[in-house]
Parts: C-alpha cells; structure tokens; sequence
C-alpha cells in the first residue's frame, strides 16, 4: 500500500493571505530571516495575526542552510513563548528551520538527528504549521523533508516525517517578486530537479507524475521569463504554484542522484542549494540515461520540447546564466581533488540515491564528480 500525502489546505492566488483570518489560536511564533523582515514581508503577517487576535512573536536570525545551532537558538524562543501556531516566511530555510523547532518543542526528549520517518511523533498536541513561502523552489511547503547543516562534520542531514507537512500552505505570487534574478534562478532549478527526478524515481505513482509533468512543462516555459522580468506577474504566479507541485511529486516520490552530489557540494563548499543540485542535473540525467530514456522522453514531450531533456537543461542553465561546471564555481581544482573524497563519501550516505533510476556505486559517483568538474559529457 502507498500513501499520497499533501498539506491539509493550500490557499493561491490574489488576496491568499487572507487565509490567516482563519486560523484560531493565541500565539503565533513567525520564523523567518533578515531579509524578509527589511522587505516588509514579517509586519505584514505580524498585523495580520494581531489583528486576528494572536499574540506574536518573532524569530528572524535564519540563515542561508540552517545550522543546528540556528534550530537551538529558534527553540529557546518557542519555549519561552509558547506558541500554538509555527508560522514560518520565506525560502526553504525558514521552513526546514520551523519544522525542526516545532518537532523539538513538541518532542523535547528528541534529539534533531532522531527526526525519522519510522517513528510517529504525536505532534499538534501543542501547536499547528502554516508555511507562506518567498521563493519559488524549494516546494519545503508541501513535503515532509528537513534539510539541516551540521557545520562541524561538513554535512547535510537529511530528516524528514510525514508530520511536518502543513497545516495550511499559503502561495501569494505578491511576496516572490523581490527575489533577485540569482535567487530566481537558483530556486527555479531547484524546482526543476525536483520535477525531474520525482518522475524517474524508482517510487514514482500516477499521482507523483501528474504533477511533476505539469511543474516540469511551467518551468521550462516560465523559468526565463521570470528571470528577465522579476515584475512579470503572470510568471511568478506559475513559478510558484509550479515549485509547489515539483515539491507535492518529490515528497510522494523522492529525488535521485543530482539532490545526492548536490547535498555535498553545498554542504563542504557553501554553494546556494538550488545552483549546487542545478549543475549536476544535466549529468545526472545522462548517466541515468540507459535505465530511464523513455521516462525523460517521455517528460521532455509533456513539456513541448523538441530535444533531449539533458541538452534541454543545459540550454536553460545557460540561458539562466547559471554554472554548469564545478569550474565555473570559482573552486580550485587542487582544492576540490582534496576534497573529492569526501564528496563521494557524503553523497554515497544520501538517501536520495536509494530510488535513483539506475544503481549507483562509489566509483561511478567519483567519477560523475570529476566530470562535472570540467563539464564532460558522462559517458559510462
């Protein structure tokens, strides 16, 4: 038996975030980070919560592929707060943020690496989640996963529980245009992956495909647009309903090899998650190649393109302007043979290439790192 499993609500469109008046509770703790308070964005939600009758507290030091240490300081503020409602606002490191702090204030005994989709956690016992995504990528929204950097060991945990996922989701395309076009480019194809390898991967179902075509198809077409144009209204509004689906496919599907060499570029070298998991998604696809041609075929045709889902990528890393070489990174290439080992280590741990297309072994995934440095085409 399989489950498919989404948020509870998702609100969209015009006026989305009048979907707060429906919420009932006495106080709300906001996660978010910096740049979404200088934007506006947290007293905008802080005057909508107040006058919904909630009390409201903020946490706003969220950082760029939240550490540990961030989860800790968010915690201390929610058990001294005791809110009923997480509301977490931004891109996906506020909301893997939320989801871990709401987790460990519920389950004080637990431990962040104890976060297991194995084990029930009993959550809402004390309070309930809304996610009020910034970007349009990570689709954390709708998907039961956390990704938290443990900085000491140079490591992306990969967490997750059915759980997490929302109790409402609202998809305002009024909040994502301030994104910059590199965010817009990185959270995209972060997007992208998603659709991609959740309609390759091994667990793949009808309802996972659906959405994943359909993400896949508004990406291709809107991706660009929103990149030149950050006020094009209509290409942001499909840009994040479009992350929301790549995000619903993958968290009922899983992702593949490109999230598993990506986790380990970002985590050792420090590169934004969507532009680490983007640059190795052409390969990836070429090394699956053999074991899933006629599904990304398949894809390609349900998106209107007339080539090749690899080439079709590398045309829209270029037109993005977004690197498709390790080289293009600005990292050494002394440097990252020092360091090669240790990718393939942490990539090789990653859950993500348990339902990858096609078998993947320690030898294969070094040499798909020393390709991707150079940008040779994967041949093996």
């Amino acid at each position: 038996m399989w489950w498919f499993i989404t948020p509870s609500k998702i609100a969209f469109g015009e006026d989305a975030l009048d979907a707060l008046n429906e919420i009932k509770g006495q106080r709300a703790l906001i996660i978010t980070d910096k740049i979404i308070t200088n934007l506006g964005y947290t007293k905008l939600i802080e005057k909508r919560l107040r006058d919904n009758g909630f009390e409201v507290e903020c946490f706003d030091d969220v950082e760029p592929e939240p550490s540990t240490e961030v989860i800790y300081k968010a915690l201390n503020i929610a058990n001294n707060f005791q809110p009923d409602w997480f509301i977490a606002v931004g891109g996906g490191s506020s909301m893997d943020t939320a989801k871990a702090t709401w987790v460990l204030y519920e389950r004080p005994d637990k431990k962040i690496e104890e976060i297991s989709p194995l084990e029930p956690l009993g959550l809402r016992k004390k309070a309930r989640f809304v996610c009020i995504p910034t970007t349009s990528g990570t689709g954390s929204e709708s998907t039961w996963a956390i990704v938290i950097t443990d900085k000491k060991d140079l490591r992306k945990m990969e967490l997750a529980s059915r759980e997490v996922l929302p109790d409402l989701v609202i998809l305002d395309p009024k909040l994502v245009i301030s994104m910059p076009p590199r965010l817009t480019a990185d959270t995209g194809l972060d997007a992208l992956t998603h659709a991609i390898e959740a309609y390759v991967a091994t667990w793949r179902n009808d309802f996972s495909d659906a959405l994943a075509e359909k993400a896949a198809e508004l990406i291709f077409k809107y991706l660009p647009r929103a990149y030149k144009n950050g006020n094009d209204l209509e290409a942001r509004e499909k840009m994040h309903y479009a992350a929301d689906m790549a995000g619903m496919a993958f968290s009922n599907s899983q992702i593949g090899i490109a999230h598993a060499l990506g986790h380990a570029l970002g985590a050792i070298f420090h590169i934004p998650h969507g532009r680490s998991v983007g640059l190795f998604l052409p390969y990836s696809i070429q090394y699956n190649w053999k074991y899933a041609s006629d599904r990304y075929n398949k894809l390609a045709e349900k998106a209107g393109l007339n080539l090749r889902l690899d080439q079709a990528v590398l045309n829209l890393l270029k037109e993005i302007e977004q690197p498709f070489t390790i080289k293009q990174l600005n990292i050494s290439k002394n440097d990252y043979d020092k360091r090669l080992d240790m990718l393939v280590s942490r990539a090789m741990e990653s859950t993500a290439i348990i339902v990858n297309p096609r078998p993947v072994d320690e030898k294969e995934c070094k040499k798909l790192f020393e390709y991707a440095y150079e940008g040779l085409p994967i041949d093996f």
